[in-house]
């Protein structure tokens, strides 16, 4: 079948069920998607490259978990490196930004991103194509990663990013399953595929609803949820993904509605993340957590709470959050505050908020700022989940 005939058989399947994306506007955009389009020429070949992947499991890791079962997800903290002032390093200790090679030794953390990247490319491309071995390749990674009894893990983070000398696994953790939240988007879209059977979905359910209730229960999951910085915004976004993926709707409501009096401590007046501007990659940080406030403000809208435009008495909000980071898209070596990494132009993450901000608020100055990238911007992923508006579809 080509291409084009799996186009059109793909736009029948209607309106997806997802969590941090308008359901709306993905299916909006794959009605008027062409085989030619730059982003799904991308998206499959990133698609055919997992389909040649062996799915991983957390059974494949080298180190061993303090509870000596393989099914228990282990890391190490990603910053955390030897203290060369003690002869056997421990306690190791903390060089914020900077990524420890070792972490990723032995570990579940690169296996579970590599996972959930996988199963997405994989979803989306069966979504917008109809393609059938995208969905099946991507169920394959879901029942070694999360069913089949042999290799799947267990739904906890009771040993995330331990510290060798200091602690078995903490709350900080938390953040390494936030590669779960476009996946769970991934799988309303890959809901009419055969492969996915309704079998397959609620074990699925089933297996995030106790994650959830891990989250929502346990010593490290309380210690992240009180987290003011980033790690406690992309708590609340996984615990709102995740509840609603298991059909706790008012759960995931609540979570969204309880992040509104938080928003004070994360936006200045003015725009800055003063949480986000103590690190070492401050303008990583500052967007990346901006991303995750914007992730739950579309959770919100999907639930009918208004993140979006939720403003303090003082101005505080995610527009003028956006416009304080706006500027640096194209330039973001004009950033003034302590930024170790480079950063790469254009920031796709940062794109994708412009436009995002641009559908949602009706402002066309945010799609103006993507113009003079156009052509960088043509394959990125945001022009399939975030397309740009047009006459039959405005804000």
């Amino acid at each position: 079948m080509n291409l084009a005939l799996c186009l059109l058989l793909a736009v029948a399947a209607g309106t997806p069920h997802l969590v941090c994306l308008d359901p709306a506007r993905v299916a909006d955009g794959k009605a008027r998607l062409t085989p030619a389009d730059p982003a799904l020429g991308r998206l499959r070949r990133e698609a055919d490259k997992a389909l040649a992947l062996t799915p991983p499991s957390v059974m494949n890791k080298t180190r061993m978990p303090p509870s000596g079962d393989k099914h228990d997800y282990l890391s190490l903290g990603t910053y955390a490196w030897p203290d060369p002032a003690k002869p056997d390093g421990l306690p190791w200790i903390n060089r914020d930004g900077e990524v420890n090679p070792e972490s990723r030794i032995g570990a579940d953390h690169d296996p579970l991103v590599q996972m959930a990247g996988a199963v997405t490319s994989l979803a989306l491309a069966w979504y917008y194509t109809g393609h059938e071995p995208y969905a099946d390749k991507a169920v394959a990674f879901l029942r070694v990663w999360f069913l089949d009894e042999a290799t799947r893990m267990n739904p906890h983070l009771n040993f995330a990013q331990g510290v060798p000398g200091k602690w078995t696994g903490s709350g900080t953790g938390i953040i390494d399953t936030t590669a779960l939240v476009p996946m769970v988007d991934a799988l309303g879209l890959i809901e009419g595929a055969p492969a996915y059977t309704p079998t397959v979905h609620d074990a699925l359910a089933t297996w995030f609803g106790d994650y959830y209730r891990w989250m929502r229960t346990s010593h490290n999951g309380r210690n992240e949820e009180r987290a003011a910085n980033n790690h406690g915004t992309w708590y609340r976004v996984q615990a709102a993904a995740f509840a609603l993926f298991a059909g706790q709707r008012d759960e995931a409501r609540a979570l969204v509605e309880g992040a509104k009096p938080l928003l004070a401590s994360h936006i200045e007046p003015d725009g800055r993340q003063p949480l986000e501007l103590r690190r070492t990659k401050s303008y990583t940080y500052s967007v990346y957590n901006l991303n995750a406030w914007f992730s739950l403000a579309q959770i919100g809208r999907n639930l009918d709470v208004d993140l979006y435009n939720y403003r303090t008495d003082d101005g505080r909000c995610l527009r003028v959050a956006l416009d304080y980071l706006a500027p640096y898209l194209a330039d973001p070596t004009s950033w003034k505050d302590k930024q170790i990494e480079t950063v790469r132009v254009p920031d796709q993450t940062l794109a994708s908020l412009l436009r995002q901000a641009a559908l949602v608020y009706g402002e066309p100055r945010y799609e103006a700022m993507l113009a003079p990238l156009a052509k960088e911007l043509a394959p990125a992923r945001l022009q399939l989940l975030w397309p740009a508006a047009n006459e039959a579809h405005q804000p």
